[in-house]
């Protein structure tokens, strides 16, 4: 009996997911970026590159008045999960990269940061729509892997992990 009750155990376990993910939202002043865990299961303390630069559009953040991009420009600044970072990342005007150094993030909950993002690919250079972002990544690298996500023309990138068995 106490066999058979095991094994209905196990069969009936429910895998629970582990996603990460990140979107970036066009806004005026200023640009938004939402890292989320999307699953069930806590992570544990990851480094997160965003690299806007493996976009072809050619993105940059612009954060100062005089620099590498046009117009209007916004520092940046972290406007949601401040406590899960292990210090606030330094982004210099003209970078295309920035890393978040996580703690850990619990399930559902995020960190945001707003910036202003830029194209030097000729086009209408202070907006970046979906599809100019697509093709930017995201890194993240928790428990000595790295895995990879690719922002889509709807500004949305997704990295699966290893799920978890609630």
């Amino acid at each position: 009996m106490l066999r058979l009750a095991t094994t209905i155990l196990a069969l009936t376990a429910t895998s629970a997911f582990a996603d990460l993910t990140m979107q970036f939202d066009e806004g005026a002043p200023k640009d938004r970026f939402t890292l989320t865990n999307a699953g069930d299961c806590a992570l544990p303390a990851m480094q997160v590159v965003l690299d806007i630069g493996t976009a072809p559009a050619g993105l940059i953040f612009d954060v100062t008045g005089s620099g590498a991009g046009v117009q209007v420009f916004q520092p940046f600044e972290l406007v949601a999960g401040a406590d899960t970072l292990s210090a606030t990342p330094k982004v210099v005007d003209g970078d295309s990269a920035v890393m978040l150094d996580l703690r850990g993030l619990a399930p559902s909950r995020s960190v945001a940061f707003t910036i202003d993002v830029d194209d030097t690919g000729g086009g209408r250079e202070i907006t970046v729509n979906g599809s100019e972002i697509s093709g930017a990544t995201f890194r993240a690298t928790l428990d000595g892997e790295t895995l990879t996500g690719t922002f889509d023309d709807r500004a949305a990138a997704r990295i699966p992990l290893a799920a978890c068995i609630s």
